[in-house]
């Protein structure tokens, strides 16, 4: 946008964009990578086992067919800006009200369980000792006085800060995986005197040592990785 046309901008009162395509792809992507797989993972791990594969495949499936329809939708009309449109049109007002309102919750939801990841990381980095409720107040005050001030910036900047803030999130999940595959190659052995390797899948117990009982409630927690996948958009 040219300085004269955003000059006139301004005397009129209207709005102009300030985030390019590669901060709407990261702020998306940023968005579906969170709690739920950095911190929720280890216990879906530990309720399933080696099951985990199973259950983020079948997920995954299901949220790809989703997506695709929910796609559909959208290019069937281009007004629909969002699935509260066409939930709204296609089943009735009803319908729109009660989705957009639990999305609403589901995300407010989301936030309080932020909240207490901070909470729990920080307590790891304070040798383990839980903080006190005060404490732990003040904490989630300070994260959402902080959030809050990243949102009052300027578009742009803040556009720029989420771009930095998702692409450390995914060089993260990139470094995770290459130093899991070193460990493996490597032969890389734990104070316990476990050694890495792709064995641990089926030498214990197999590929459900839980149970079905631990299969299904893996479920529970391997969704909630998934929360955040509508907001990635394709622009090419």
């Amino acid at each position: 946008m040219s300085n004269q046309n955003l000059s006139e901008s301004h005397e009129q009162g209207e709005l102009h964009r300030s985030l390019s395509n590669r901060h709407l792809q990261l702020i998306a992507i940023g968005g579906a990578i969170g709690t739920g797989l950095f911190m929720g993972s280890g216990k879906t791990i530990s309720l399933a086992g080696p099951s985990i594969l199973f259950i983020y495949l079948i997920i995954g499936v299901m949220v790809f067919f989703v997506m695709r329809a929910l796609g559909e939708l959208l290019l069937s009309n281009l007004a629909y800006k969002s699935f509260i449109d066409f939930t709204t049109d296609l089943i009735g007002p009803w319908a729109g009200y009660f989705v957009g309102w639990t999305y609403w919750l589901c995300w407010i939801t989301i936030g309080i369980a932020d909240l207490s990841a901070i909470i729990y990381y920080l307590q790891f980095f304070n040798n383990g000792l839980p903080f006190s409720p005060v404490e732990g107040a003040m904490i989630s005050v300070a994260a959402i006085v902080f959030i809050m001030g990243l949102n009052l910036l300027t578009v742009r900047l803040f556009g720029e800060l989420e771009f930095w803030f998702a692409l450390i999130k995914i060089l993260a999940i990139i470094i995770l995986i290459a130093v899991g595959l070193w460990m493996i190659f490597t032969g890389f052995t734990s104070t316990t005197g476990e050694v890495a390797s792709f064995t641990h899948l089926w030498a214990n117990g197999g590929f459900f040592p839980t149970g079905v009982h631990g299969f299904l409630a893996g479920f529970q927690i391997a969704i909630f990785a998934f929360v955040g996948v509508e907001l990635v958009r394709n622009n090419g």
